[in-house]
């Protein structure tokens, strides 16, 4: 490293084909990009499934998990370089600064999504049978022996 210039986190880089590519421009087979989509599939699970996530809310998932590989990849950089401390300067690492604002940024993204879960909105009785046998608003359509079949008066044998 030539003395007076700024570590080399990579992360300058990383943001361009992030910004450029999206997440398309992180290598999908390693374990470090897997579990990042896995968060964010857990992320987007959390807040009511896909179909209820609005435009906004994805956009704010997609920040949060952008910030996220930010901070992951400058994690894995401090940690390669040992020391959290300028010695001669008698500093932290001006990195370790730039981690933290990203971290911050993170927490606010996720309490704008909200911390709770949600539980997917629950389909009407009516609306499920009308969808899954194919029925109308006027006509009664039953599922295959329904314990109403049961109850009709039908034939009997004798």
């Amino acid at each position: 490293m030539r003395p007076h210039s700024k570590p080399r986190t990579g992360l300058n880089a990383l943001k361009a084909r992030v910004k450029v590519r999206g997440l398309q421009a992180i290598d999908r087979r390693t374990a470090a990009a897997q579990a990042l989509l896995g968060w964010r599939k857990d992320l987007v699970e959390d807040l009511g499934g896909e179909t209820a996530v609005s435009a906004q809310q994805t956009a704010l998932v997609e920040a949060a998990v952008r910030t996220r590989l930010y901070v992951d990849s400058l994690d894995a950089w401090i940690l390669e370089h040992g020391s959290l401390v300028n010695a001669r300067r008698r500093c932290v690492h001006p990195v370790v600064r730039e981690r933290q604002q990203l971290v911050d940024s993170l927490a606010r993204l996720l309490s704008l999504l909200g911390l709770e879960r949600r539980q997917p909105k629950a389909v009407d009785l009516t609306a499920y049978i009308r969808e899954r046998y194919g029925g109308t608003e006027g006509s009664r359509a039953q599922p295959p022996d329904s314990p109403e079949d049961a109850t009709r008066p039908g034939p009997t044998r004798s």
